[in-house]
């Protein structure tokens, strides 16, 4: 005969209850009540798991069956766990969803912040301070949002003025963001971010210098002047990339090695060429290919394109096919008139 029967009468289940009945009641009545489920049963929630932890221990609903609460809290035998949350993760092996969300918020979230960086500053390397941002609990409204102050406010005038100070110093959101006392030091460690040792270059050139060969000179990320050179007789495309050796961004973790250093050769080509220097720049250059025009060919006209233009042209075309497109056989049909 037990002494009383409150804990079995929480989890539904008989004072001569097996092991598997507790598990199987516990289990029913701690996922239907739990917070993430039922917010507002958090009490319920705290007594069932407290029933189950005290009546799961043999020695415990021993001293409970013999003595009731009362023999349990003088010394009969204390809790073993911190929380009915403990207890819950215990049971279900963390696999709840509500269990699995909770251990990744005591680890906390992860924080992003963006940093700008120079290119000379991924080159040789820095060193940046951040000052972070934190949200704090509201000490006006205790992290409740101001309903402390509704409750507890009987003065409309105290309680205009609270909601007040409250709206100004939180907004009723129960935190404020502030920043936070430790400043966190970035270092930025030589190549980190570009990570292929590649940084890349663009040189502009003159026409002749694309036919006739060139010396130019480059200012690299560490103030010096290195000079590339084309040979006369080796033609530069418009467009086309070379590369320069161990000249190029540090490798990542290995700044003493560096990689290529890329460079695009853009060509400035003349606008006009006066027609007296025709003949004797054609001596210079292959010959042109021989075309044969066919009898029955049209002449036309090359003008300049207005990329913008253009586009306003396609898009009232595409306006006007979609209206047709609304509107079938409008517009397409005349009638005749006697």
């Amino acid at each position: 005969m037990v002494k009383e029967t409150t804990y079995y009468d929480i989890l539904g289940v008989k004072p001569n209850c097996t092991t598997d009945e507790l598990k199987k009641a516990y289990r029913k009545l701690a996922l239907k009540y739990h917070p993430d489920k039922n917010p507002n049963e958090g009490e319920r929630f705290k007594q069932i798991s407290q029933a189950y932890e005290v009546l799961s221990n043999p020695d415990k609903r021993r001293i409970y069956d013999q003595g009731g609460e009362q023999a349990l809290k003088e010394g009969g035998g204390g809790s073993g766990f911190s929380s009915p949350m403990d207890l819950f993760d215990m049971f279900f092996g963390g696999g709840f969803s509500g269990g699995r969300r909770r251990g990744r918020e005591r680890k906390g979230k992860d924080v992003i912040h963006q940093l700008s960086v120079t290119l000379e500053e991924l080159y040789r390397g820095a060193v940046r301070k951040l000052a972070l941002q934190k949200n704090v609990i509201c000490e006006k409204c205790e992290g409740r949002g101001g309903k402390k102050l509704f409750k507890r406010s009987g003065n409309d005038l105290i309680l205009r003025l609270n909601i007040e100070l409250v709206e100004a110093l939180c907004g009723f959101q129960k935190v404020i963001r502030t920043l936070d006392d430790r400043d966190i030091v970035v270092t930025v460690m030589p190549g980190e971010v570009i990570k292929h040792g590649e940084v890349k270059c663009v040189l502009n050139e003159e026409l002749v210098e694309a036919l006739c060969g060139f010396q130019k000179v480059i200012r690299t990320l560490d103030d010096r002047d290195i000079v590339v050179t084309v040979m006369p007789g080796e033609v530069i495309k418009h467009g086309e990339v070379k590369c320069v050796l161990n000249e190029g961004m540090p490798m990542y973790k290995n700044p003493f090695e560096k990689g290529q250093l890329i460079i695009q050769f853009l060509v400035n080509f003349p606008n006009t060429i006066p027609p007296e220097v025709i003949p004797a720049l054609e001596n210079c250059l292959p010959p042109r290919p021989r075309i044969e025009i066919p009898e029955m060919a049209e002449e036309c006209q090359l003008i300049e394109l207005d990329p913008e233009q253009e586009n306003r042209r396609r898009r009232a075309h595409h306006a006007a096919y979609e209206e047709d497109d609304d509107h079938p056989g409008m517009n397409r049909v005349q009638c005749a008139t006697g």
